[in-house]
Formats: C-alpha cells, structure tokens, sequence
C-alpha cells in the first residue's frame, strides 16, 4: 500500500504546526511524560512482546528492553526538553540594505523529519519530543524488532497531540516493512531531510538509497590513544569508562592504540576490564604482554576485521603503535568520525591529536562516554552527526532547525 496519503498529510501537518503557541508545544511535550507515566503498563508488555522475539545475548537487545525505570527516566527527559530555549524565531541577522529593505535571517523548522531507526524504542518518545520542540513534524521508521513498543508509545503520544488540538499527524508511525523505509527515502515532495541512527551497514544504505537529503548519525567507530607520557592511572579509568559504562551506544570504545614503549603498563591499564568480563582482541604484541596476566578465555589475537569494527558489546581490539603519527593513520583509515581521544601528560602531543584527527568529537584526557547533547549541556540531542554540512557533533534543537530570509520593504523595485 502506498504511503502517499501519510506523507501529504505530514506536509500538511508541518503548516499547522508553525502556527501553534511555543507554550502549547511546551505543554504537550509535559502532557506526553505524564501519559507515558500512566501508561507505563501498556507500554511494558508491548515491549515484552518484541523482548520475546530477540535472544537476550544480542548487543541489541539492551538497546530494545525498556524497564519502568527506564521510562521513569525518558519522563523526566522529556520534562526537561519542556523547559529548553526554543530555537525558533531567533534572528540571526538583522540588517538595512542600502535602498531601505530590512532583511533579517530568522530561524525556522527543517519541516519534515524522517527517522531510520533500529531496536531503540526510547528513540520514539526523544524524536518526537525535540521534533515537536523545534516545530518538525516526524515520520518514524522504526526497526521490525521493536515495532510493538514503537506502536504503543505513538499511540500513547497521538492521543495528547489530539487532547492538545494538534493534528494527530504530526508524529506517525511507518510499517516496519522494508518497502516503507523505501517510499520514505523516495519522498522528495513531502519529506525534508532523513536522519538515520543505528549502525554502520544502516547509515550507509541509507546515504546510498535515499532521494531525500541525509544527515548522517550514530555509528561510532571509537578510538583512543595511549601515548608513553600517558597518566597510567587516568588511562585505566578512562579506558573501563569508554568501554564499559554502556558497550551498547555509538560513544563506546572500540579500539585501543598503545605506544610501543608503554606496553609495559597495559596489564595494569585493562585489569578492571576483566572484572566486566570484556573480550581483547589483541594484536600480537599486546597479546603476548597479556597473556600471562589477562584471563585467557577472554584475551584473543586480532585479525584485520578486529579493527574498523563498532562492536556494541563487552568487546575491544588493541593495537601497539610506535609513536603518534601511525595512530593518527589508523584512525584516519578505520574511524567512522565520531569520537576519538589521547591519553597523553605531553601537552604538545595533545594538542597535535586535537587538531590533526577529523571526527565530530575529539579528546584529550577524557572518555569518549561523554559525546552525547545533554552531557554538552545541549539539554538533549537526536543524534550524533558525523557529517560535515548542516550539522557535525550532538544534534539537538538548534540543529533541527534552517533559517529563512524575510525582507520588509516600502515598495521598492529593482531596475
């Protein structure tokens, strides 16, 4: 069945929603988290229905499981991108033309935001709150996997859209078919701009596919470098931080690179990571420095598909490099342009990996964990762009928004 009907109707919705009140849009966004809290129990079995259906040992399927705590949590989430500034209307520009025309350059809405999406059913509930915020209407194509969660939470906000007055359309729910993520990425006269976020093989087809414009998010391949002038004491905390605070995220790391002349210390640096049971995929040089001190079940050698992976899970690669700038070639031949940092007490060094590495987001003396909108005290973010138009980095609000040129004139003509 064709999906033409649903996307004239989200073009049409998009007109409506430039002339709500920003204090209706606010109240929505509030009536949306205390609709979920009522609703947590409907919502929880459709979620145990998708659950069911997925073995509980793919890296998946954290990403799927929603909890009552967890919904407790999108709640106040959603509160809060209630009271965040909205990034319409601001005036960019504002100047006087010579012949009198006041031109100013005004932020307004992207319009028609399509999402491409995997097993992450609190996506629903963000896309649809930063969406309503920046004045988008939202087409969802949500992953087969959780499309009883994703039906559940947008019945759950259709029903305040209408309460509010707002066309129910202004957050609909595709087929989880593959045809319809088809029809959406071919929907050049109703749909503005697609925005996948999943994993590499997802983004990539959805570039390659797609008519609409895409802006690239969510794969992160990680890296971070471990240089001999390293802290051995800030390396050990970082790297179990990056790794295992949630393996699940596009922000995790995936790969250590390690000086050559600090192998001595990288026992001493992944020793907490055997605590959280975290599979090493070594390199021959490291591997022979672990093998007597890492648990042997969990240490393997690497082989070339180790590195360049996103792994979601319990899982890493570590390479021994022999100063900066061959860590600096492999992440130039294996990032996906996410995140990456140094771990180095040579400020110089630091500097260098700042201004040399092209990823959204680079380090030094931190962990990659905080490459996320609300941790950048952006309040909340639709994804991470790897990109380099429009937008790079955290999205959040004001990235959902363009900018049009509105001139107020007294008649004047041009010869």
């Amino acid at each position: 069945m064709s999906l033409h009907s649903v996307f004239y109707s989200a073009r049409a919705a998009s007109r409506a929603l430039a002339l709500i009140p920003e204090l209706t849009i606010r109240n929505v966004i509030r009536g949306i988290a205390n609709a979920l809290l009522l609703d947590i129990a409907n919502i929880l079995d459709s979620n145990r229905l998708d659950c069911e259906r997925m073995d509980d040992t793919n890296p998946k399927y954290d990403r799927l499981l929603l909890t009552e705590q967890r919904l407790e949590s999108i709640a106040r989430d959603l509160r809060h991108v209630a009271t965040l500034p909205s990034p319409l209307r601001t005036v960019l520009e504002d100047r006087t033309t010579d012949n009198g025309l006041h031109l100013q350059r005004v932020s307004v809405p992207l319009g028609v935001v399509g999402i491409i999406y995997e097993a992450r059913p609190n996506v629903t509930f963000d896309v649809a709150a930063l969406c309503l915020m920046s004045g988008n209407v939202c087409l969802l194509k949500g992953g087969s996997d959780a499309h009883h969660s994703n039906m559940a939470i947008v019945e759950c906000i259709q029903r305040v859209l209408v309460e509010y007055g707002l066309p129910k359309t202004c957050v609909q729910l595709l087929p989880a078919d593959r045809t319809a993520a088809d029809e959406l990425m071919n929907a050049i006269d109703f749909v503005d701009v697609i925005i996948p976020r999943g994993g590499q093989e997802l983004i990539s087809a959805v570039r390659k596919q797609s008519r609409v414009p895409v802006i690239e998010t969510g794969a992160g391949i990680v890296h971070t470098y471990i240089d001999r002038t390293a802290d051995v004491a800030k390396a050990r905390a970082i790297i179990h931080n990056a790794k295992t605070r949630r393996p699940s995220v596009c922000n995790a790391l995936d790969t250590v690179l390690i000086h050559r002349e600090f192998l001595y210390e990288l026992s001493t640096i992944v020793e907490p990571l055997a605590e959280s049971h975290v599979i090493l995929y070594a390199d021959h040089e490291a591997y022979h420095t672990l093998e007597n001190s890492y648990p042997l079940e969990l240490l393997f050698l690497a082989t070339e598909k180790d590195f360049g992976t996103e792994f979601l899970s319990l899982k890493m690669s570590i390479k021994t490099v022999s100063d900066i700038t061959e860590a600096l070639d492999h992440i130039a031949t294996h990032s996906s342009k996410h995140s990456e940092a140094i771990i180095a007490e040579d400020t110089t060094l630091c500097e260098q990996f700042l201004h040399a590495v092209d990823s959204a987001c680079v380090y030094a003396n931190a962990s990659t964990a905080f490459t996320d909108g609300g941790q950048f005290g952006m309040g909340a973010e639709i994804g991470i762009s790897t990109q380099k138009l429009h937008a790079r980095g955290p999205m959040a609000l004001g990235e959902l928004t363009s900018y049009k040129w509105i001139i107020r004139g007294a008649g004047q003509t041009r010869s």
